[in-house]
């Protein structure tokens, strides 16, 4: 459970981590602010990913658990709708490509057909 809440309380940090870089990463001791922080996150002594992440991080999931569950099923509902949108274009897509290929090879296959004319074959002496 420990680490868990280490790597939830992490990514939401490396997550605020690349909008603070960009803000302020200009102050004097920003990188090693942050190498600190990383370490008080990290250390068992200091229990600083489980402090933050009981005194924040599960106080707002719990409260926002229903809006969260509402877009899982949001998201399900409509990546399958998705999916199966794109697989029928796909789909569509192979067969036109088939249907297509399918013509272009029976011209191709007619044409050399017709360069096997009467004239060329009159052309050809009898053995007779």
């Amino acid at each position: 459970v420990r680490w868990m809440m280490y790597w939830i309380v992490f990514a939401l940090f490396m997550a605020t981590e690349t909008i603070t870089d960009l803000l302020i990463s200009w102050f004097s001791f920003y990188y090693e602010i942050k190498m600190a922080f990383v370490i008080w996150l990290l250390s068992p002594y200091t229990g600083g990913a489980t402090l933050l992440y009981r005194k924040f991080v599960h106080p707002t999931l719990s409260r926002k658990e229903k809006e969260i569950d509402a877009h899982i099923v949001q998201a399900r509902e409509h990546g399958y709708e998705m999916m199966v949108r794109f697989s029928k274009r796909a789909f569509n897509m192979a067969a036109t490509a088939a249907v297509q290929a399918a013509t272009k090879s029976q011209d191709t296959l007619a044409g050399r057909l017709r360069s096997f004319s009467m004239q060329d074959l009159r052309s050809i002496p009898d053995e007779a």
